[in-house]
């Protein structure tokens, strides 16, 4: 039975390769890839001229059989657009599938914009979370920024250009001048690393292009002693408030007043607040 590699393969640079992935790929039966084009212009690179056929997620399980039938005789190589496979890239269905059917699966590390940020943030990355893309929809990332913010750990995120700005708004409320890293196309002609606040971040990018990797800071230690306020108590006297109909930055101020928790600690829990219910 053959073996599905998951091969790392350049998020930028096609030099970022390892002497490892360029073997796997030229041995390989068959490789199977998120962009046919991207991969094809990689191995043209390397002169390697093993079969590429194309694999996404949206198919289900009908776009699985015809990697797994080949499996049955000989090694497939996985590769997404760029960096590691399953790693917020398709991956994650061809490997349960592969595992059921009792192939093995081995993975061929490399290239990764969440590692090549973190090294450059020059934040501390003893511990960090990791989420992914951000969330489209305004009001869920407001809550899942609030809920990094309150975390002493290092987040890491990516968000797409045209919704960048936004994103740096929602920080700007959510973790004020917290320490940040905007990490814009990692490894590329044009890459950049910008290092400030969000609002330093949110003037800066204007018109942002390319792809961008996020890093912030956890909650410093003196606030995290600053918060005084017990947080399930903080979220019953705010959502007592917004039944009142008070908005954010009314109730905020209020609750921050009385308790004496800053206006930021306060709007984190805020946006834990669950969603008012709807009548239907």
């Amino acid at each position: 039975m053959g073996t599905l590699y998951l091969v790392s393969t350049p998020i930028g640079n096609l030099e970022d390769i390892t002497q490892r992935a360029l073997r796997v790929l030229r041995e390989a039966s068959l490789i199977a890839a998120e962009d046919t084009r991207t991969a094809r212009k990689l191995l043209s690179a390397y002169g390697i001229a093993t079969p590429v056929v194309s694999y996404h997620e949206q198919g289900g399980r009908p776009h699985l059989e015809p990697i797994l039938q080949r499996l049955q005789s000989g090694d497939v190589a996985l590769v997404s657009e760029a960096g590691t496979p399953g790693v917020s890239d398709p991956g994650f269905e061809l490997v349960r599938a592969a595992l059921a059917a009792g192939h093995h699966v081995v993975p061929v590390p490399g290239p990764s914009a969440l590692t090549a940020a973190l090294a450059v943030a020059g934040v501390p990355v003893d511990q960090f979370t990791y989420v992914g893309f951000l969330p489209r929809r305004r009001a869920q990332r407001r809550r899942l920024l609030g809920e990094l913010a309150a975390s002493p750990r290092t987040s890491v995120a990516f968000e797409a250009p045209h919704r960048l700005r936004a994103t740096l708004e929602d920080m700007e409320q959510a973790l004020g001048p917290r320490p940040l890293a905007v990490c814009r196309e990692l490894t590329k002609l044009h890459e950049e690393v910008f290092r400030g606040t969000p609002a330093e971040a949110l003037a800066h990018f204007q018109q942002p292009r390319g792809e961008f990797t996020l890093v912030f800071a956890g909650t410093p230690a003196e606030d995290r002693r600053s918060s005084t306020g017990d947080s399930a108590a903080l979220r019953r006297r705010l959502g007592a408030l917004r039944r009142q109909g008070l908005r954010a930055k009314e109730a905020v101020g209020q609750v921050a007043a009385e308790t004496g928790v800053s206006r930021r600690l306060v709007y984190q829990e805020w946006l834990r607040l669950s969603p008012p219910r709807t009548l239907t």
